[in-house]
């Protein structure tokens, strides 16, 4: 019992801050796609506006 208590111990010391830093990256990395995402659409109505596209 004592040595699943210990590596229980261990396995929780070593992961503490790693959903922190995992969900910290995550969201950085969903912030910039977005940020990208919103670009290319300005990009393409500015274009469409640009070309006299008809939006019928």
């Amino acid at each position: 019992m004592e040595k699943i208590l210990l590596f229980r111990e261990i396995y929780v010391e070593a992961f503490r801050n790693w959903t922190n830093m995992f969900l910290k990256k995550y969201f950085k990395v969903f912030s910039w796609f977005c940020f990208a995402l919103l670009l290319i659409t300005i990009y393409a109505f500015i274009f469409r506006v640009a070309t006299g596209f008809a939006f019928d």
